[in-house]
């Protein structure tokens, strides 16, 4: 998939886009963030050069045999990208694959994610034919067990040190949403 392939998608108040070059700073101010990266699963970015890298990253999860799409989020009327959301580990014969998330602290506590994961997740159904989407969630992160919960996900189980980050070990908790539960 080239850039001109690339799904973009529209809610109310937000544009959900390809991650380019030029995203780069802004990229940087939320993964390079200690506080945004807490929950997330890495450690923090060390420098722009590195979000770069990870917009290379992202970009070529299309051309993977198990694909992955990842929109960046701008709020309508807003120049910069205030986080990214996106579908990988795309398991076709299964029809199954996991969400990702974060969002830039100041846009926190607006509801901008789980509008921007409602369209995410209704492309996910129509395109990649999907039947399930998992979510591996930290405990302690309130407010994306309450995001998880309000689009419909259920909780599973707790996958105990399943993550590796910021050095030490952590549980995650599993949610998965299932086709039938979205359309029903």
């Amino acid at each position: 998939m080239n850039s001109a392939d690339f799904p973009l998608l529209e809610t109310e108040r937000l544009l959900l886009r390809e991650i380019v070059l030029p995203d780069a700073a802004a990229l940087f101010a939320v993964h390079g963030d200690g506080e945004s990266m807490r929950w997330f699963g890495s450690d923090p970015l060390p420098d722009e050069a590195a979000a770069v890298k990870l917009i290379e990253l992202f970009a070529g999860w299309r051309n993977l045999a198990n694909p992955g799409t990842r929109w960046g989020l701008q709020i309508k009327g807003e120049d910069q990208l205030v986080g990214t959301c996106g579908l990988f580990a795309w398991q076709r014969n299964w029809r199954r694959c996991t969400v990702g998330y974060e969002l830039h602290p100041r846009v926190r506590g607006n509801g901008y994610m789980r509008e921007a994961l409602g369209a995410v997740l209704q492309w996910g159904w129509e395109h990649m034919e999907l039947n399930r989407v998992e979510a591996q969630i930290h405990p302690d992160n309130a407010d994306s067990l309450r995001s998880a919960e309000a689009l419909g996900f259920k909780r599973e189980g707790l996958l105990r040190q399943a993550g590796y980050w910021a050095g030490k070990h952590h549980d995650l908790v599993q949610y998965g949403l299932l086709r039938e539960d979205w359309l029903g």
